[in-house]
């Protein structure tokens, strides 16, 4: 999903012949990528940079003035971080710019497996497919929540769907957002991603990309560029997770805290006037009436620039035995939707943020995304403590 290049999709997918939904694009080749914190650069607005970042980037040998001039792009892996707590990310400002936000979204997937997990006896039928059909503009009205997170990576610039949750911590001011681990996390090669920012209501109106080039960026950015100044994914998925075989898809979570790149003082939530409470003790698959998934696909036949939504009552998909059971519904959305939030009817009966999409067929036609239990309420509480 880099401007002007082809590239191949490196963790769209935890999929077995499953494939991860996020896509990357045209980019510097490279090896495995490390953890992101977002930190501001000197001479951006005034923005000042933490002296415990500051200790920690040099800790890992990152001179800013570099990073911000291009070093970031090197991904030796030996310089790949990896490790939960060696997330570093710090802000560059203006890198996001509409053209290349556009282009982060060109992917390309992986095979995928159709009938994965039918082996498994907790697995029920493949869900007949559910067209994706287009979310009403302006987004901001109809799914206020929703975005798109885009990183680097060595395949290039790449692209996932988010969604703003609550935090608990600071009731009505969140900075958190709910994506997929492997939109931050390489798995098991690889390390962080860098430059990972979130952009709520990303082409608000619903244009045609035709229409997109060459627009200022508050027409594609309304609500401004949200940088992750920390981001946590499960150990299982950084220990098992990858681009085929669906190894750490049931933990395939992340929740990110983000921080705008042009400080206005208000938090996301206030931003964006709304967030989605998250829901750890989602009834069992058969007890959930309907799922309602969104996201921006941006493989064929989509590209990337709107935002599309799938309903369907979830099945079950077991990819081994001894991992929690996935939710699993009829979707036509493509890569790109990875990360989107699954909205259900929580314990209030009030819609709840369930799951997020994580793998799918090659051949779009369901998507699967985990049940939110105990690893990914610890992955929550953990960074809603951080920023207390």
């Amino acid at each position: 999903m880099r401007p002007n290049r082809p590239v191949t999709a490196i963790l769209c997918a935890a999929a077995l012949a499953l494939t991860a939904a996020c896509g990357p694009g045209d980019g510097e080749a490279g090896g495995d990528a490390k953890p992101t914190v977002a930190a501001s650069l000197p001479g951006t607005d005034g923005i000042k940079i933490p002296d415990q970042l500051k200790d920690k980037l040099k800790e890992h040998g990152i001179d800013l003035e570099k990073w911000k001039g291009g070093a970031w792009k090197n991904w030796k892996k030996e310089d790949w971080l990896r490790e939960a707590g060696d997330y570093v990310n710090p802000i560059i400002e203006d890198l996001w710019d509409p053209d290349r936000m556009r282009g982060a979204e060109q992917p390309k997937q992986p095979a995928v497996d159709p009938d994965a997990g039918k082996d498994q006896g907790v697995t029920d039928p493949t869900p007949a497919p559910v067209a994706a059909k287009a979310a009403k503009p302006p987004y901001h009205q109809s799914v206020p929540e929703a975005g798109k997170v885009f990183f680097d990576g060595p395949e290039g610039s790449m692209v996932c769907s988010a969604t703003v949750v609550k935090d608990p911590a600071h009731p009505g001011k969140s900075n958190l957002v709910w994506t997929a681990g492997h939109c931050v996390h390489a798995g098991k090669s690889g390390g962080w991603y860098r430059n990972i920012a979130f952009v709520p209501s990303y082409n608000n109106a619903g244009k045609p990309a035709a229409q997109l080039k060459g627009a200022p960026r508050e027409q594609v950015a309304p609500y401004g560029v949200w940088w992750s100044d920390w981001a946590q994914t499960s150990d299982q998925w950084i220990a098992n997770g990858g681009p085929t075989g669906g190894a750490g898809a049931p933990y395939d979570f992340a929740v990110l805290h983000v921080t705008p790149e042009k400080g206005s003082g208000k938090s996301l939530e206030e931003t964006v006037g709304s967030a989605l409470p998250v829901e750890f003790a989602a009834p069992s698959v058969p007890k959930v009436a309907s799922i309602t998934a969104t996201g921006y696909p941006a493989a064929a036949p989509f590209d990337g620039q709107k935002a599309y939504q799938c309903a369907d009552k979830p099945g079950r998909l077991s990819l081994t035995a001894n991992e929690p059971v996935m939710y699993r519904i009829g979707c036509t959305m493509t890569g790109g939707s990875s990360g989107g939030g699954w909205v259900a009817a929580g314990a209030d009966g009030k819609p709840a943020l369930v799951s997020n999409t994580s793998i799918g067929p090659a051949k779009a036609g369901w998507l699967a995304g985990p049940r939110l239990g105990p690893e990914a309420k610890g992955i929550f509480d953990a960074v809603s403590g951080k920023f207390k």
